[in-house]
């Protein structure tokens, strides 16, 4: 697959490096690193909700074992399986159920991803979040990891919270008040800072 950078993310590097100089050392960090799209609605899904509440080496992980069970993850795939093969995965009771919600959504057409490149963020956030199992944050990661939009900031996100952390020498746990009063700043381009702030806690660069 060939990985391509969004148009948007050199611009969006050298505004946010102008003006938070201790972001600026962590991108000057990664300067071959970038956030690209799988392009595939269904993918995407699936593996943030197979990444939620957990370490992004754990999601790795139980997603790699889901590749190697399913060969290719499709809604069909997913609801042929049996749930304690999903399960033997190493995901919970829980995350096959939405999983499983996830795969009839697409079949029935209850969401339609061809549409969402003509709406906003949160028009599409609230389109999601109608499927039981994917709150804010698993909408959010759709926004940032397939369509690629360039100003959502998960505040929910702990990674996003341990990064500002790190970044500003802040004693973990910070306010959600204060991480977002610090975002401000990255405006127009928060998943740009939020890709880094992620990329600085982890050896494996964080994909949905």
């Amino acid at each position: 697959m060939i990985k391509k950078e969004p148009d948007f993310w050199q611009i969006a590097k050298k505004e946010i490096k102008k003006k938070d100089k201790k972001l600026g050392k962590i991108i000057d960090l990664y300067t071959n690193e970038f956030l690209f799209s799988k392009s595939d609605p269904f993918a995407t899904l699936a593996r943030s909700i197979v990444g939620q509440q957990i370490s992004v080496k754990a999601a790795q992980s139980i997603w790699d074992k889901l590749e190697k069970k399913c060969k290719n993850i499709s809604p069909n795939i997913i609801l042929k399986l049996h749930h304690m093969s999903l399960k033997s995965c190493g995901l919970s009771r829980q995350k096959v159920e939405y999983l499983r919600n996830l795969s009839i959504a697409f079949i029935e057409n209850t969401i339609r991803p061809e549409s969402w490149k003509e709406l906003n963020d949160e028009e599409i956030i609230t389109e999601l979040i109608s499927i039981k199992g994917i709150g804010r944050w698993t909408a959010e990661m759709y926004l940032i990891f397939n369509l690629c939009r360039p100003d959502v900031f998960p505040i929910d996100d702990i990674g996003v919270l341990r990064g500002i952390c790190k970044c500003y020498n802040i004693e973990y746990p910070i306010s959600i008040c204060h991480a977002k009063k610090i975002s401000e700043k990255w405006k127009p381009w928060r998943s740009v800072a939020t890709w880094y702030l992620w990329r600085s806690l982890d050896p494996i660069p964080v994909e949905y």
